[in-house]
């Protein structure tokens, strides 16, 4: 699927620090907790939670996030439908990688068990 460059580029210029208290406030909603949220951000860039705070404290654009992630080798069994789009046919990689991690909200939000979310591992 082929995104503007206007969708992208906004994308990529978001902050995560202010995408990122949406998503705990998703997950906690539906009766999950913050620490399932940092498992299913570690398992998809790599990053512990020490990380993932100095990355929130340094307010970087998702752009920067996903520079700076050891993205899951196993993130592209990641698939479906998020926001409008099916995963599997976006076709730029940093849009890509920021629904990949939109489904995961999404999925732990859902009640979806973790062995599934995490895709073998």
């Amino acid at each position: 699927m082929n995104t503007s460059d206007t969708h992208n580029q906004r994308i990529a210029k978001m902050i995560f620090a202010s995408v990122y208290p949406l998503y705990v406030a998703k997950v906690e909603k539906k009766g999950r907790t913050i620490e399932e949220l940092h498992q299913v951000i570690e398992w998809l860039t790599g990053f512990d939670n020490k990380k993932l705070q100095e990355l929130i404290k340094e307010k970087v654009t998702f752009e920067t996030f996903f520079e700076r992630a050891s993205l899951n080798p196993n993130a592209p069994l990641i698939t479906g439908l998020i926001c409008g789009y099916r995963i599997e046919e976006i076709e730029n990689p940093l849009t890509k990688q920021v629904r990949y991690l939109d489904k995961l909200v999404d999925e732990l939000a859902k009640g979806r068990k973790m062995e599934k979310m995490l895709r073998g591992s």
